[in-house]
């Protein structure tokens, strides 16, 4: 697994170009490889000035880039997978991972081994996930911390540098980049050790393991016949290993209940020694495969001595854990809203907190509030035209509850009501916050005795899971509304 290319735009609407390379770096012994695998389907990595050009254009972020194009624009063209084509040169530069953040754009070209003519499977190119691994890690060390622009471009300036250690000669060996930085100080002060490049010194304490399991879940809901509700959970476990030793092995084991959701697109960190092929073919692009590998998930590794991510996944569950509608209709200076909320069965109905949040944009001030809520209570912030119905802890018994009443606004101030491009006349929305402790939607977990530690000394090891709402909206029913198809992902 290599890169032939990494870049850092900052994306700069107003500009004549819209955006300036911060950052690349090419590898030419990568490149020779290229040429050979690919044959006649190998594109040449084109100048920053090219390759900026076509990757905004891609994304849709040129200022003048209003019409529509069938090769980019079209609905057979629709991507879920942050992965591209780039006209380049009179040829297509594929596969292009990028994806933009805090006014960055991520972008790398990762080696395939094999022609690219047709596409093979995304699956099928191991380079992908290490493209994501690379990109990820430079967005954690930029920002992690970061105050200012001028912090900001001292991380710029270190790069270079940087790269000569995580990632030589296109091939990634650490994506946490502040563990490459750390081992340039130190060996400025003291003799270099001979370890594994993501592990720097060595620890000294009590040894102990934290397994942490974040699970988000994203829902558009419309309650329309013709609108397909869409939902999606992403996951995230996150490990702590104190642990002696230069080389101390871990194995860490997710499992899944009998009915649990199994998980699909895993991207690991590149500290992990070995893989089941099960796990690296389970993917969600591939609709039409009906396996589905239902773990139990091993992950044996090297760990850092800071705090990292073992590794990401996705699933796509039966349900959402809350459904619900929301209808909205305008009356003259008044709104009638009625809205209904109801608990999956299967969810643990135990929240550390639980809110809806109902913004009306371009309105005047909450003037005056006539709702019935059946359950928990209603907040009224006038001015920001906002109500949050606090929803608490615990449904009720029924697991169902509901709002409904009018809303008055007053005058209008352009200056201070909250403005929306999308929420426009009877277009609207309610948003779901929640957090649910010791628990996961897929149902995964990590049981503490079939972690095993091939270090001095026995852990203490602790295990903890949970989830959160991620954009999770529910639209008016009762008016037009933006659509989401197929993937929640980047």
């Amino acid at each position: 697994m290599a890169q032939r290319a990494v870049w850092l735009i900052s994306h700069e609407p107003g500009t004549p170009l819209c955006g300036t390379v911060r950052f690349s770096r090419r590898y030419p012994t990568v490149e020779k490889r290229a040429r050979v695998f690919n044959g006649t389907s190998y594109v040449p990595i084109p100048e920053d000035g090219p390759f900026l050009k076509a990757l905004l254009f891609e994304l849709r972020l040129l200022d003048d880039d209003k019409d529509f194009v069938e090769s980019r624009d079209s609905c057979s063209h629709i991507n879920k997978t942050s992965v591209y084509g780039l006209v380049v040169g009179g040829g297509e530069l594929w596969p292009v991972v990028a994806f933009l953040k805090n006014n960055m754009i991520y972008a790398c070209v990762p080696l395939v081994e094999q022609t690219l003519s047709p596409h093979p499977p995304l699956i099928s190119i191991s380079g992908i996930s290490q493209s994501f691994e690379l990109l990820f890690g430079i967005q954690d060390f930029l920002f992690l911390g970061q105050k200012n622009d001028t912090e900001l471009n001292t991380k710029l300036n270190q790069l270079p540098d940087l790269f000569l250690q995580a990632c030589p000669f296109g091939t990634l060996l650490d994506a946490n980049l502040q563990n490459s930085l750390d081992s340039i100080n130190f060996a400025s002060v003291t003799h270099p050790q001979k370890q594994p490049a993501w592990r720097v010194g060595t620890y000294k304490g009590k040894p102990q393991v934290s397994i942490s399991i974040t699970e988000k879940v994203k829902s558009m809901q419309y309650d329309k016949r013709d609108i397909a509700d869409t939902w999606q959970v992403v996951g995230a476990v996150t490990c702590k290993c104190d642990l002696e030793g230069i080389m101390p092995n871990v194995t860490i084991s997710l499992s899944l209940p009998t009915n649990g959701s199994p998980l699909q697109d895993i991207l690991v960190h590149p500290c992990v020694t070995s893989l089941d092929s099960a796990i690296l073919t389970s993917s969600s692009i591939d609709t039409m495969d009906d396996s589905a590998f239902s773990g139990p998930y091993k992950f044996p590794f090297t760990p850092p001595l800071e705090s990292f991510n073992l590794c990401y996944y996705t699933s796509q569950v039966p349900v959402p854990p809350i459904l619900g509608f929301y209808q909205m209709k305008e009356e003259e200076i008044q709104v009638k809203i009625t809205v209904n909320l109801k608990l999956h069965e299967s969810v643990k109905n135990n929240f550390e907190f639980c809110e809806a949040r109902i913004p009306f944009y371009n309105r005047g001030p909450i003037t005056h509030v006539e709702c019935k809520v059946s359950f928990g209570q209603l907040e009224v912030f006038r001015e920001k035209s906002l109500l949050v119905w606090i929803i608490g802890q615990k449904f009720p018994k029924s697991m169902e509850i509901s709002l409904s009443g009018t809303v008055t606004f007053g005058a209008k101030s352009h200056e201070k009501q909250p403005f929306d491009e999308i929420c426009i006349g009877g277009t609207a929305y309610l948003k779901l916050h929640f957090r649910i402790l010791d628990y996961t939607l897929t149902g995964c977990y990590a049981d503490q005795h079939s972690v095993q530690v091939f270090a001095s000394g026995k852990p203490k090891i602790s295990t903890h899971r949970k989830l959160i709402s991620s954009d999770y909206y529910i639209w008016n029913s009762k008016a037009p509304a933006p659509v989401t198809y197929g993937s929640l992902l980047l």
